[in-house]
């Protein structure tokens, strides 16, 4: 997905009506963040944009399943034998995540990390199980596993094996927190977005009653969106639009999240089949009822969660996603027969059907390991 102009399809490369943005980046969360700020006071704009991203470095040394001196890695390292106590913004996003476990019916899961590491998809290229290593793992997923204590703010997993990864909503949350103080330090027009997953639109840009946000069909290159309204002078200002995919949809955002999940760019061949990386709880293996799904919603750790959700269940479970919060708007592309096929709840697909770019071999597309 990516900003697009207020009057698309016009050329998303005509910044003439509007001064450019202030961009601030920074790589965190194996991603790179991006923040563009429009305001009266670049040094100010600056400032507040490296608080933000500072946060979200912040958050990433709590939350990290790879740094062993994070609270998620003492949580995954220590809970299988007495209660681990974490702060109090973990626990409550802990809480968060269990009540989107809830609302799912188990499809979102942060327990998933043992089936990813028993699929190859944990910092690996990925692998095809046996049975029996599934069923090993599949024994050590769900939240049932895992006791939270509200009053001593501890972490407890009922069996050994059990593992956090808050891979699926971590990004989110950190897009959420940083929005958050953005605004709190006095910006009202700002993009921000974690890698290819989630983007939050701050206010509205200057002389626009939104940002507007195109939905770009994955690649092996790309894995959701891209930025289509790049700042003047950029690398990708002088891309044509006829060199970029034609967009699935345009997307209105102000004070929203859009979160994209999607299979392609993270999946892997064995067998003669195409798996993707993100897994079914339920069921152990590769989910393959969608290739692209997006969530908006106010909040930004919701749309992470819920997009990964949607993307697992597919066309069948569409209405059960859309149900779970008044106002939410979504869209999903998934394969029938040799065809992608679009459908949206308050989005509306720019096209009907699109030809499948690959070959009819079985594609097996969750919780996401990124």
């Amino acid at each position: 997905m990516h900003p697009s102009d207020q009057s698309y399809p016009s050329d998303p490369t005509d910044q003439s009506h509007r001064p450019p943005p202030l961009l601030v980046a920074r790589s965190a969360m194996a991603t790179r963040f991006e923040i563009a700020l429009h305001g009266g006071n670049p040094v100010s704009l600056r400032a507040a944009a490296e608080e933000a991203l500072d946060e979200i470095e912040r958050i990433e040394s709590q939350l990290s399943l790879y740094r062993p001196t994070t609270e998620i890695a003492r949580v995954n390292a220590l809970a299988h034998r007495e209660p681990v106590r974490v702060s109090l913004p973990v626990f409550r996003l802990l809480q968060r995540a269990r009540q989107l476990h809830q609302e799912t019916d188990g499809v979102f899961d942060i327990t998933i990390a043992p089936l990813l590491r028993c699929w190859g998809l944990m910092g690996g290229a990925g692998r095809v199980p046996t049975e029996a290593e599934i069923a090993e793992a599949r024994a050590c997923v769900g939240m049932g596993l895992v006791q939270l204590d509200d009053e001593n703010l501890t972490v407890r997993f009922q069996r050994p094996g059990v593992m956090l990864d808050l891979g699926a909503i971590g990004k989110g949350y950190a897009v959420e927190k940083a929005a958050e103080l953005l605004r709190e330090l006095g910006v009202t027009s700002a993009l921000i977005h974690g890698g290819t997953s989630t983007i939050y639109a701050l206010g509205q840009p200057p002389d626009q009653e939104t940002w507007k946000v195109a939905l770009e069909m994955p690649s092996r290159e790309r894995t959701g969106f891209q930025l289509a309204q790049p700042s003047p002078g950029s690398d990708a200002s002088q891309v044509s639009r006829e060199a970029r995919p034609t967009p699935l949809a345009v997307v209105p955002l102000r004070d929203e999240s859009l979160s994209v999940s999607a299979v392609w760019g993270k999946s892997f061949h064995a067998g003669g089949k195409t798996y993707g990386h993100i897994i079914d709880p339920r069921t152990g293996t590769p989910a393959d009822a969608a290739i692209l799904a997006a969530v908006v919603l106010p909040s930004a750790t919701e749309t992470d969660a819920l997009s990964t959700a949607l993307m697992t269940l597919g066309c069948q479970g569409h209405s059960q996603i859309a149900a779970l919060r008044p106002g939410m708007k979504s869209f999903l592309a998934s394969r029938r027969d040799s065809d992608i096929a679009f459908e949206g709840r308050g989005i509306a697909p720019l096209i009907s059907s699109l030809r499948h770019p690959e070959p009819p071999a079985r594609f097996c597309g969750g919780q996401e390991s990124r």
